[in-house]
């Protein structure tokens, strides 16, 4: 009779637990409280359980002080330790206290090489600070401790030496401009396709004296990942060279990808550079009839305007005005310079690269002025048919047809012995369909 009222006790103390912990994932504080109270009488032969249990309803239920209270005397059980330290981390950053949440992650950082979330909670903490090189050390640390995968902490460190870089590109001091060019390298060596670190680097080398090889960390990432960031800096690596070779250089660099948007594109302002409006229209059209964004109207209207249609390019500006912004092309600021991140767009860029291996675009979000891709065109459209010319000087005036251009009148053959025709209204104007209306 002992020994089964003792396996009764012992079956509902399980099924209290069991309760109990669902009661804290379904997030109903006082049910799991209830239920703590109740496993603490029953479930006499786990006392961790219980424990842990007591602390998670306390937390669930808003009671942060009974919930530190509970964390705290689970530090005293070796084996409870480790999971009194995440409680208390969290109890910590639930109340504000950063200082003491990245203490206790520290602690519990020393005593288990595999705590991931002390491993997290210490590298966001360096990349709020913008502290680059503790947080570098914590990706190499995480990589030996096999905390993440070997893929993750490559892109960590790239994102994270790029960052570092950027913070001693400064042009007057050339050492720190030597580290920063040592820095971007290594990030290039570890991701050869990451564009800001590219980007950077080619910049750095190209400073150096070292066009070629800045022009072939651009060309290898070019192969994986197109950005036009890269496309730029490839075509500012020479500036002594003539329109048609700086052209017939960035269609090679399309070449490498062409399949790609951004390869595409590119041949379209090649054909601009080089000065070849045809061959540039004909590539425009290679890109298809894709939703127009303000840096897809623009280049539509340069192309337009290039070939002598400044109607058609009025009309891509006025489209590209409303359109919405590309946010790759929103990595160049109005000057044209390539991921000007501040130190929180750069903590941020680490920690979406290192998870997904994709890009952030803070000037995108931020709704900030990008490079400006339109250009600068008059509004109002232009009366230059031979119709007005000939208003304007006294010609004969030709009918008007609905497509006005340029009309090359037949000459007409006085009778003999008359004289030429009377004018009629010359000084009249005559006004084109689009153009505007005479206030009255």
């Amino acid at each position: 009779a002992a020994a089964a009222r003792a396996e009764s006790r012992r079956q509902q103390g399980v099924e209290a637990l069991s309760r109990g912990f669902l009661a804290v994932a379904a997030g109903d504080g006082s049910e799991a409280r209830r239920l703590a109270l109740k496993a603490g009488d029953l479930a006499q032969d786990t006392p961790a359980l219980v424990r842990v249990l007591a602390a998670q309803a306390a937390e669930t239920a808003g009671d942060h002080a009974a919930a530190k209270a509970a964390y705290t005397a689970m530090l005293g059980f070796p084996e409870m330790r480790l999971a009194g330290l995440r409680g208390l981390m969290q109890t910590a950053l639930a109340e504000g206290d950063r200082l003491a949440a990245v203490r206790h992650a520290e602690t519990a950082y020393g005593l288990a090489k595999t705590a991931r979330w002390a491993w997290r909670a210490l590298l966001d903490s360096r990349l709020e600070a913008g502290d680059w090189a503790v947080a570098l050390e914590l990706a190499q640390g995480a990589l030996e401790r096999k905390i993440v995968p070997p893929v993750v902490a490559e892109r960590t460190r790239a994102a994270l030496l790029a960052a570092s870089a950027a913070s001693f590109d400064i042009p007057e001091d050339p050492r720190r401009r030597s580290q920063a060019l040592d820095l971007a390298t290594q990030a290039v060596r570890l991701k050869p396709d990451f564009a800001p670190g590219v980007v950077m680097a080619a910049r750095l080398l190209a400073a150096d004296g070292k066009v070629a090889k800045a022009g072939q960390l651009i060309e290898a990432a070019w192969k994986t990942t197109p950005h036009p960031a890269l496309w730029l800096a490839y075509r500012d690596l020479k500036t002594n060279e003539t329109p048609k070779a700086r052209a017939a250089r960035l269609t090679a660099l399309a070449a490498l990808k062409p399949e790609a948007r951004e390869s595409r594109i590119l041949r379209v302002e090649s054909g601009l550079i080089g000065g070849d409006p045809v061959a540039a229209r004909a590539a425009a059209r290679l890109l298809g009839d894709e939703a127009p964004t303000a840096r897809f109207a623009g280049l539509m209207s340069r192309v337009a305007l290039a070939n002598g249609e400044p109607d058609e390019a009025r009309a891509w500006v006025a489209r590209g005005t409303a359109a919405p912004q590309e946010p790759d092309w929103s990595d160049l600021d109005p000057e044209g310079r390539a991921f000007a991140y501040a130190r929180e767009d750069w903590a941020r860029l680490v920690v979406s690269y290192a998870e997904t291996g994709e890009l952030i675009h803070p000037r995108h979000e931020r709704r900030e002025r990008t490079m400006n891709d339109l250009p600068e065109l008059p509004s109002a459209y232009a009366e230059s048919t031979p119709f007005v010319r000939a208003a304007e000087v006294g010609g004969p005036l030709m009918p008007i047809p609905d497509d006005p251009g340029v009309y090359d009148p037949a000459p007409v053959n006085e009778p003999p012995g008359e004289g030429p025709a009377p004018r009629r209204n010359s000084g009249a104007r005559r006004r084109l369909a689009s153009g505007p209306r005479a206030a009255k």
